[in-house]
């Protein structure tokens, strides 16, 4: 597990209202979160046929 060092903001009725974490944890959490994404969309697509260049080509010819 990853460890945080965190530090609560309150407001004014002293109740808290945000997080302040270091960047570099930041980061990590955000590069985490990518892979994770990722990984789902690859298992979305895992049993689909791979497309060929010129099929490839032709999508991305149509996306435009």
């Amino acid at each position: 597990m990853l460890e945080t060092h965190k530090s609560y903001i309150l407001g004014e009725n002293q109740q808290p209202i945000a997080v302040q974490i270091p960047i570099a944890e930041f980061e990590k959490i955000e590069e985490i979160l990518e892979d994770y994404g990722l990984a789902q969309l690859m298992n979305e697509v895992k049993d689909e046929k791979p497309l060929s260049k010129d099929e490839a080509l032709q999508q991305l010819i149509k996306e435009e």
